[in-house]
């Protein structure tokens, strides 16, 4: 009777989930798969799957002893998660830090704030693709403030094509960040601000003994997230740079895109992303593990 019971609560568990696992195996599942057997693969999509030839860890070797563009779009990746991670999470935290307190308009700071996280992100990357322009009002605000003969070249320019990029994944990547902190910060008691207060702390001193600690699961959160959010740009560097599309610009996601998609070469784009997988999965790693460190939970 009891086990007859198990299996007809087993048999209702699965008819819920079942909706999900009918979307789940052939939207999700099933590309993973293929993707990882693709990986092992030479394999052009027009050529059919009788030219597909199995070419071992030969993508993976390529990539890392002869592809150059692959090795720049490693670093720029790379380049473009240590500068936008950090400062999102910084502004996020101050701000969230500004808004939660007694100030005017707060309902409508949070949405001026959290608009940019949910607005589309090709038109993002064309607004700032118009306000970094040489002519564009970045330009022009320089060349008044602090009187430049002539504008910077953000987008041609190796030395500053990144810039805007980086700009616009912090613009739209501040509002999430600051209403995560902003749910965290309410769980803060108030009794320890004002016992502070009491023994002589300053506002400064309060931020840094009381609210960095004791939001710092929120902060290892929103550094998993933000770092796997960065590693996987695409949008902004593909509206921004153009039709140039200048290796100095590219990311990995863009080189994937590349390559299954104007090479048509789908075995090598595979490879591609499992090695974005393969980074993404050891650095979450290596914070999961060190996390008891300077997270206080």
């Amino acid at each position: 009777m009891r086990s007859t019971k198990r299996t007809r609560e087993t048999l209702v568990g699965y008819a819920f989930i079942a909706p999900m696992l009918l979307v789940f195996i052939p939207l999700v599942l099933a590309p993973v798969v293929i993707s990882l057997v693709l990986s092992f693969t030479k394999w052009n999509f027009f050529s059919g799957l009788a030219n597909l030839k199995l070419v071992g860890f030969q993508n993976f070797v390529n990539m890392f002893t002869k592809d150059r563009s692959f090795k720049k779009a490693l670093l720029n990746t790379v380049v473009y998660t240590i500068t936008t991670v950090p400062i999102t999470i910084f502004l996020a935290l101050i701000f969230a830090y500004a808004v939660n307190g007694k100030v005017y308009c707060q309902k409508f700071l949070r949405l001026a704030f959290f608009i940019p996280y949910i607005s589309n992100m090709v038109a993002l990357g064309a607004v700032f693709r118009f306000l970094f322009r040489s002519d564009g009002p970045v330009n022009q605000i320089l060349m008044r403030v602090i009187h430049l003969e002539k504008g910077v070249d953000w987008l041609g320019s190796p030395s500053f094509n990144k810039i805007p990029v980086i700009c616009v994944m912090i613009y739209a990547g501040i509002g999430f960040c600051m209403i995560v902190y902003i749910a965290a910060l309410k769980g803060i008691s108030p009794e320890l601000y004002e016992a502070a207060q009491i023994d002589g702390a300053t506002t400064v001193r309060q931020f840094f003994s009381i609210t960095i600690p004791l939001v710092s699961p929120t902060t290892f959160y929103l550094l998993i997230v933000r770092m796997i959010n960065a590693f996987q740009v695409f949008a902004p560097i593909s509206i921004i740079s153009g039709v140039s599309n200048s290796p100095d610009m590219t990311s990995i996601v863009v080189q994937v895109y590349e390559q299954a998609f104007k090479n048509y070469n789908f075995g090598y784009a595979s490879a591609e992303s499992w090695i974005l997988v393969l980074i993404i999965l050891i650095i979450t790693l290596i914070q999961f593990r060190g996390q008891n460190k300077w997270v206080n939970y």
